[in-house]
Order: C-alpha cells, then structure tokens, then sequence
C-alpha cells in the first residue's frame, strides 16, 4: 500500500508504472499474479451545481486524514482479492483540469480491480476528512457533501 496527501501535483505515468512494478511477482491469497490495473484520476472540474468554476481549494487535519484515507485501504483490501494499491489525495489551492487525486489498484481479475478502485473512491468523497471551498463567478462557496456522493458509499454497506 502506497498513500501520499500531498501539495504537489503528480504523474500518472509514473504512478502507474509504479504500481505495476510492486504488484509484479506478488500474488493474491489464492496465489495467482496481477492481471489487472484499475485507476481513476479526479480533476478540477469548470462547473458545480449550474455555476462555472475557477478553482478549488482543498483543506485537511493532517495525521488525521492520512488515518482516514488507510482505513479505507484496509477496507479495500479486506473486501477485495488485492495486491498492491495506490492512493494520492492532493490539498491546496488547484485550478481547473488540474489532478485532486489518484487511485490504483492491482488484483488477479478487473471486476476486484474496478470494484475496489470504485469502493475507495465513493468511501474517499464520503469520509475523507477534507475541507473544499470553490471559486465560482459569484464568489467562494464551501462545498458540501452530495446526496448522491452518500447514496454511492451507501451501497457498499448492503
């Protein structure tokens, strides 16, 4: 498991890359190797709630966010046959299109891939302790959570 909460920006290349090198060799308890790469890259999006976009700026407790963001690997791992994982979650002022986060994970199959990566993802937007204040054309705005951010975690509870 790999986790960084990081200012600066990163490559998804090289993270890529980087988990293919740590998931090579290794196997699942049932003993087979990787055969699949799942991630997803979250960017700065130009709207929100019908309202354009300037930028983002992402706040968090730190020590507090890096727990939070391991549990929810721990879960990923406990729920899904997975080798290796990465998870990168930037904090800062970011401007449009550019990366928030990044979420990687290795498995024997897609569907634990895709499943897992899907699983931190939702449990990420729902429990992660960070603070985002948009940048909008009428000014700055706190973002709160989504109902459809919860009902995508709730899922996972069934």
């Amino acid at each position: 498991m790999y986790l960084s909460v990081q200012r600066e920006d990163f490559d998804v290349g090289a993270e890529l890359a980087r988990l293919r090198e740590s998931s090579a060799g290794a196997t699942t308890a049932g003993g087979a190797e990787a055969g699949a790469i799942a991630c997803f890259v979250g960017l700065v999006r130009a709207d929100n709630l019908g309202e354009e976009v300037r930028a983002l700026t992402l706040e968090h407790y730190p020590g507090m966010t890096e727990r939070a963001l391991a549990e929810t690997i721990e879960q990923a791992q406990q729920r899904f046959p997975l080798i290796a994982v990465r998870v990168i979650h930037r904090y800062g002022r970011l401007n449009l299109g550019e990366q928030i986060v990044f979420v990687g994970v290795s498995a024997h199959h897609r569907q634990a891939a895709f499943s897992a990566c899907e699983f931190i993802m939702d449990d990420l937007k729902t429990r992660a302790p960070f603070w985002k204040k948009e940048e909008t054309t009428r000014g700055e705005r706190w973002v709160e959570a989504r109902d459809s951010d919860t009902a995508a975690r709730a899922r996972w509870e069934a």
